[in-house]
């Protein structure tokens, strides 16, 4: 629900009501009893987003993501392949298929 700022016309008391969108505008001054409360335009509260989906990392492209992992894997390797052997912990690389292979469908 929100809250909805007022200020009074007639002796510009201000107040702020915490009310369903549904419900009709207050009227009636709580301080001098006058019927000249007017509803104003507020900032109101500021909205609060949770869960997941709502960061700029959480919708990268799938293109985004294989270029930093190649990137990340690259300075990786470079630094420590000293130490491992040729070919670990790299995908294989895939063959390409000929025409008349028949698995090439």
């Amino acid at each position: 629900m929100p809250t909805y700022d007022y200020r009074c016309a007639a002796c510009g008391h201000e107040l702020e009501v915490f009310q369903t969108i549904t419900e009709a505008p207050k009227k009636k001054c709580p301080r001098c009893g006058k019927r000249k409360l007017e509803r104003r335009i507020g900032g109101g509260a500021a909205l609060l987003f949770k869960g997941s989906g709502f960061y700029a990392t959480d919708y990268r492209s799938d293109s985004y993501k294989k270029a930093v992992d190649a990137e990340n894997k690259g300075g990786a390797s470079s630094e420590g392949s000293k130490d491992s052997p040729a070919g670990e912990g790299s995908p294989s690389p895939k063959k390409p298929k000929k025409k008349g292979d028949p698995s090439a469908a």
